[in-house]
């Protein structure tokens, strides 16, 4: 699989942003918190995802622009294991990843996270199914 994290893994879609926070779960592996959905339609890729720095922790644009920035690259990074647990499974998930530090984290701190993350999401989607197909 490749690297690319274009357009088809943006989440835009305002409905499907509501539904993430209000029917979805969520993982937190400092300084992220990922909402998470899985949705019964077939998306563009087996995720989307949209980034998130609160102006309330980063008054500065420049400063939650460089946060973003660093979120994608992380996420640009480790997506492949989680794109391969996705498709493996036939699932498709709306994802929405909130940076919730008040300082900005050095690169490398933040792509270990952002890999942790993502297998704390792989081990609650695979437990969630094993515990409707028990039921």
């Amino acid at each position: 699989m490749d690297q690319t994290f274009g357009k088809k893994y943006k989440l835009c879609r305002q409905k499907l942003i509501d539904s993430v926070f209000k029917q979805g779960a969520s993982v937190k592996q400092y300084p992220f918190v990922l909402h998470f959905l899985e949705v019964d339609e077939v998306l563009e890729a087996p995720f989307q995802i949209t980034i998130s720095a609160p102006k309330r922790l980063f008054r500065k644009a420049h400063d939650r622009n460089r946060i973003k920035r660093l979120m994608r690259e992380t996420v640009r990074k480790n997506k492949i294991n989680l794109e391969t647990f996705i498709t493996d499974n036939n699932k498709n998930l709306a994802l929405f990843m909130v940076y919730t530090n008040r300082e900005e984290m050095p690169y490398e701190v933040l792509l270990k996270k952002t890999e942790q993350l993502f297998s704390q999401l792989i081990q609650k989607i695979a437990s969630n199914d094993t515990t409707k197909q028990q039921s």
